[in-house]
């Protein structure tokens, strides 16, 4: 008997399902794309439990006719692609027919479908196998229930994160499909309460308001720039308004969200140097081409695309980023805009208990009023038509702003400091400062040149790194607490970091929709960087989640460092250049700062010799006559 045979289909289309449904989050995104391509107007996404337990997608798009409906759940079955060449001109966000197939070969499916002219259909599908087929009572459009994700492979269950990771995963998405497509009102509801909401109105820069905030959203510039085959627009965010990750930059082609590393770093060309190292902006951008220059067909989930001229693409949003940056006033506002907040909050310590649960929701902060629907029959779906809008207040502004200047720090540093000569590090004396950035210095073996900002990133990492490491219950109250606002995605992830955060003395509460409030902050914060500093380190846990304790506060003590680190162009007195030198060798290692780069470098004397042809190569001609004028 021959080894080879064929698969099983239901095992066929269970293997299919591990490239296309990865997560819960991958079933949401593609129901929610085949809705798009049923011209809906109206897509509703009710999740229980992250997703595990049950997804809805229901909206009010063309239906199936009852002879489609069971063919739908075939493999490869697509009303889509009809012949060869239409693979090379897909305008549709689905068309290889594996998603519904996929994901009822892993999950219990129920979808009730009509397309207006004919009485609506129910068919029901476990694990592959169908239960029932039968006519149902529908409104227009598509109604489909995904429960008990992963019953039948409990394998993939454990490549899943946290419940709260796995939600703001499928909230990210979200976020990424209503940008791309702001004339489509989008809703998405977790166990019985609205997490997000849009109006569908066709304005990008609404939806953008009411994922970021409306103090982003008023920010945002908008950009557009063409050329022969490509068209972009959307909306970028003024460069002192930035995130420490690339995940706040989205990039749409024919408003399909894509990976695409090359266009993103266009984006950040064309804002050259007017963004900080490590800092990348909130773009939203829309690219439209003809299909024929972009091949969807290379990824399973089309998350990523292949581009022809991406180079020809990549220097039009360059110089379409940089264009509409050099025509707007950059110089930022010094008063901070109070960013908005819910009116009627209740007390701190409710709110914190409402948010400790696991899969507890966090209100969405859009103030965004959308009618209510009278066409869903459904009660869940009418309940929260009922809870669209929200009242804004403004923040309190945040107490303890008091700066302190550097040169202070540097003057309390001349005080008991001892010079500390060792065999691994020369005694320097100090000569001079040169153009503000290097300090210039001399010992028995010759002239050292130091980088002061360098130098001071060592020092101050060393202390940060101790005093990090030796968290206390030591706290400096604020005058008044800081509301630090994050998007929804954002706040689920620092929910399942809080205590991450506690073990560098960071104490955040649950405050409102999408905020934490903090009262205090660890004695080591620098006075005047308080907030900047709290959010930093937020920042960091939100983009590297795996980070451990020990990871974490090595991070803390370099970023501390490097703000704390006088930079060039800031001129030092002698007394204050000689102590920053009598620090410097005190140091565990004074050779490099935390980022690597090396804090001295030494000319000896017969490197200087050399220099000016003192010294000479006996081979040379001349060499004699030099002598005389030594």
């Amino acid at each position: 008997m021959g080894k080879i045979h064929e698969l099983d289909r239901v095992l066929a289309d269970q293997i299919a399902a591990g490239e296309v449904i990865e997560r819960p989050a991958s079933i949401v995104k593609e129901l929610v794309e085949n809705s798009i391509d049923a011209h809906s107007s109206r897509v509703d996404i009710l999740v229980e439990e992250s997703g595990l337990k049950e997804i809805r997608i229901i909206d009010n798009g063309d239906g199936i006719a009852a002879d489609d409906l069971a063919i739908a759940f075939r493999r490869h079955a697509t009303s889509k692609i009809q012949h060869q060449q239409d693979l090379f001109r897909v305008q549709t966000m689905g068309f290889r027919g594996e998603a519904l197939p996929s994901i009822a070969s892993v999950a219990d499916v129920t979808m009730i479908t009509s397309t207006g002219q004919e009485a609506g259909n129910l068919i029901h599908l476990k694990g592959g196998e169908l239960i029932k087929q039968q006519a149902a009572s529908a409104r227009p459009g598509t109604d489909i229930t995904v429960k008990d994700l992963f019953y039948n492979t409990p394998a993939r269950l454990k490549y899943l994160k946290s419940p709260r990771t796995e939600l703001s995963r499928i909230v990210d998405l979200v976020n990424r499909l209503a940008l791309a497509e702001p004339s489509i009102a989008f809703s998405l509801t977790h166990n019985g309460r609205e997490l997000f909401r849009s109006a569908g109105n066709g304005n990008l820069q609404q939806v953008i308001a009411a994922i970021y905030g409306n103090s982003v959203g008023e920010k945002m510039l908008p950009v557009e720039a063409e050329d022969p085959d490509f068209k972009i627009s959307g909306y970028l965010s003024l460069p002192e308004m930035t995130r420490s990750s690339r995940q706040y930059m989205t990039v749409t082609i024919n408003h399909r969200y894509i990976y695409n590393f090359q266009l993103t770093k266009a984006i950040i060309a064309g804002y050259g140097s007017k963004l900080m190292v490590g800092r990348y902006p909130i773009v939203v951008l829309d690219v439209e081409l003809d299909p024929l220059l972009v091949d969807v067909n290379v990824h399973p989930a089309k998350r990523e695309v292949r581009l022809s001229k991406e180079s020809q693409l990549a220097n039009l949003i360059s110089s379409g980023v940089e264009e509409t940056i050099s025509q707007v006033n950059l110089i930022p506002d010094v008063g901070q805009r109070a960013e908005e907040l819910v009116e009627d909050h209740p007390s701190v310590t409710a709110v914190h208990e409402a948010t400790t649960s696991l899969l507890e929701p966090i209100t969405p902060n859009p103030p965004i009023i959308i009618n209510a629907r009278a066409d869903l029959a459904s009660p869940a779906l009418h309940d929260f038509d009922q809870r669209y809008q929200t009242n804004p207040v403004k923040e309190p502004p945040s107490g303890n702003k008091a700066s302190l200047e550097q040169t202070e720090e540097l003057e309390l540093a001349i005080e008991d400091h001892e010079k500390v000569s060792t065999d691994r590090f020369p005694n320097l004396t100090y000569l001079g400062q040169l153009h503000g950035t290097y300090l210039l210095a001399q010992a028995a073996d010759g002239l050292y040149i130091i980088d002061q900002h360098a130098a001071q990133e060592r020092i101050n990492y060393e202390h940060y790194r101790q005093a990090i490491g030796e968290v206390s219950d030591d706290q400096q109250t604020f005058l008044e607490p800081l509301i630090l606002n994050y998007s929804l995605a954002d706040a689920l992830k620092i929910q399942d970091h809080l205590t991450t955060l506690k073990s560098v003395g960071l104490y955040l509460e649950a405050f409102g929709q999408n905020s934490f409030m903090l009262s205090s902050h660890p004695t080591w914060f620098v006075a005047g960087q308080e907030e900047a500093t709290a959010r930093e380190m937020i920042d960091w846990v939100i983009e590297t989640g795996h980070l451990t304790v020990a990871e974490f506060r090595e991070k803390t003590a370099i970023m501390m460092s490097c703000k704390r680190a006088i930079k060039a162009n800031h001129y030092l007195d002698d007394q204050q250049a000689q102590a920053l030198l009598a620090r410097l060798p005190e140091c565990e290692n004074p050779f490099n700062c935390p980022h690597g780069r090396p804090v001295t470098v030494h000319f000896s004397p017969s490197d200087l010799e050399k220099l000016f042809k003192r010294i000479q190569d006996s081979h040379q001609p001349f060499a004699d006559e030099f002598d005389d004028h030594v």
